[in-house]
């Protein structure tokens, strides 16, 4: 089989105005980025003539704990757009935007796969319509002035070792985590500081979850930068930036409007962290996409027990949407790993059906996770070459007695949306048998910071409790004190088990998770408890994909997925 660059570099792309045209959008609520990709503008006249229309069906798309196997959700996600245009249906992905820190350090692109992937693979991967460099701006206008807000000696004083704002950069660069700044003389107050990738910076959360261009300058104006001697807040709004960052953001809030490899569209918009942030696409994508199209499918990032917790007990919250049904993606080799199986790619393509069925664990509980939102799911199997037909059928068994409305094979990457479209009949059917879903939470607002800590903990982890690492405590009480204690909770956990040890896999039991600090975004409206240490800032592999990447004299991108 080809790669999905090649794929994707032979493929006869449609006019993006062709695909605005099949939604029912004129050109003049377009700003085009060239033949192929746009921003949708629409006035304000427009807006509330389409959200007028019919609202369509909502799909999540969630995965069981990741493996360097891989999934395959955004594949799916994409391929399952096209399995419902083969049966007739009007639908519209909507997906997070890639970031450059991982697309030339360790996984290529992140646009999909084969013959599910969305289009121009090459633009989308390589900066897109600049979304990401608009945020990393309004970031660091907000780091530059609270530095020169320090310098100035400017009301309100800052505790200057109270500050938890730093630095955005989408690209990975170890060296820029742990920085000083404000070296020599004339260059400022010397203090610690750092840069995160642009991915995990609160500015990225707010714009994923915000609901316009005013509610995202309100939000950015809520961002806390720190605190003054006597502990209170200070945020961005005291410093005077929000304004002129919404400037700069006033173009990043438009969605953007892309296609799959069959022509179907795609709302790529924001792209959030899926462990450190909520992991998930914008909600102003996501509400116009529901009045565009009979089924939405949005994707929702790495496993049920971070992007898809975080969706409900976040992402739903923040928009009044809720889903009309979940699919739940696995792969055979990522089950047998899961079983205790070492990740080695060749013994990994071998059959072996008993670490599988030991890996089912990790698949049953991750179903558990997103039944208990009220949900019906669907099992999606992201079908490899290498998978056998014993290995499918044990599988598929499993998952007749597990309480799930159904189980599909999904081939979208080496057939497309035909090779999806078991898939999305199940998904079809199940999604109307839930015309009007009801919303159910985790938890409940109004209960105590470290409750809701707990309920995640136990009912979503499956462990015995929580443990508070030292000072945190006293930070909860802070944050309550301060009337953040009606957020909700964003746990920054590893994405590579259900518990705090990334070592274990399947469905570990008789732990506990160690809240070793706990942080407030309150711009994007979330409390992030950290567990364990969380990386913000990843570095380059031994050997970066940048290392593959190039381009001829004929302007063709090579080596980049």
């Amino acid at each position: 089989m080809r790669s999905s660059l090649e794929i994707a570099q032979e493929a006869s792309l449609k006019p993006i105005q062709q695909i605005a045209q099949s939604l029912g959008l004129h050109p003049d609520d377009l700003e085009q980025f060239g033949k192929y990709m746009a921003k949708i503008a629409l006035s304000p006249e427009r807006e509330k003539e389409i959200h007028k229309r019919p609202r369509g069906k909502y799909i999540l798309v969630t995965a069981t704990s990741p493996t360097p196997a891989g999934e395959g959700k955004t594949t799916t996600s994409i391929g399952l757009t096209q399995g419902l245009a083969y049966l007739g249906k009007k639908a519209i992905v909507t997906l997070r935007q890639p970031s450059l820190g991982p697309v030339f350090g360790v996984k290529g692109g992140a646009a999909g796969a084969g013959y599910s992937q969305v289009l121009p693979m090459e633009e989308i991967n390589l900066g897109f319509t600049g979304d990401f460099s608009r945020v990393e701006s309004a970031h660091n206008l907000a780091a530059a002035m609270l530095d020169n807000h320090i310098y100035r000696r400017k009301k309100p004083l800052f505790n200057v070792s109270s500050i938890q704002f730093r630095r955005a950069m989408d690209m990975n660069d170890r060296s820029l985590r742990e920085i000083v700044i404000g070296l020599g003389q004339e260059n400022g107050v010397s203090r610690a500081t750092g840069f995160d990738i642009t991915a995990a910076s609160e500015i990225m959360a707010i714009l994923a979850l915000a609901s316009d261009l005013q509610d995202l300058k309100m939000r950015m104006g809520e961002v806390v930068l720190g605190r003054d001697s006597d502990g209170k807040p200070i945020r961005i709004k005291d410093i005077k930036a929000e304004g002129a960052m919404a400037t700069i953001m006033k173009q990043a809030i438009k969605p953007n409007l892309v296609q799959t490899y069959e022509g179907q569209p795609c709302i790529m918009h924001a792209g959030p962290f899926g462990n450190i942030a909520h992991g998930c696409s914008s909600i102003v994508g996501d509400k116009l996409a529901l009045h565009l199209a009979d089924y939405v499918v949005t994707e929702a990032g790495f496993g049920s027990d971070l992007g898809g917790e975080k969706f409900f007990d976040i992402k739903c919250r923040q928009s009044g949407l809720f889903p009309n049904a979940a699919v739940l993606v696995t792969t055979v080799k990522a089950l047998k790993m899961h079983g205790g199986e070492p990740y080695d790619k060749e013994n990994l393509k071998k059959e072996n059906v008993a670490a599988m069925v030991r890996g089912f664990a990790n698949l049953k509980k991750h179903l558990e996770n997103i039944q208990a939102f009220g949900v019906p799911v669907v099992v999606a199997l992201n079908k490899f070459p290498t998978d056998t037909e014993a290995e499918i059928q044990e599988l598929e068994g499993f998952v007749k007695t597990s309480g799930a409305y159904g189980f599909a094979v999904s081939d979208g990457v080496a057939d497309g949306g035909k090779g999806v479209a078991g898939l999305a009949r199940l998904v079809d059917a199940a999604a109307t048998a839930n015309p009007n879903p009801k919303p159910q939470f985790m938890y409940d607002l109004e209960e105590s910071i470290e409750e809701k800590m707990r309920k995640i903990s136990q009912k979503v982890y499956g462990a015995d409790d929580i443990v508070l690492g030292t000072g945190v405590k006293k930070k909860i009480k802070q944050l309550e004190e301060d009337g953040f204690g009606h957020l909700p909770i964003c746990m920054a956990k590893t994405h590579l088990s259900l518990s705090d040890d990334p070592s274990k896999l399947g469905a570990p039991q008789g732990f506990n998770i160690t809240i070793s600090d706990i942080k407030i975004s309150a711009g994007a409206g979330f409390i992030y408890p950290l567990v364990g240490k969380m990386m913000t800032m990843p570095g380059l592999g031994a050997i970066p994909a940048a290392e593959s990447i190039d381009i001829d004299a004929d302007g063709k991108v090579v080596g980049l997925f």
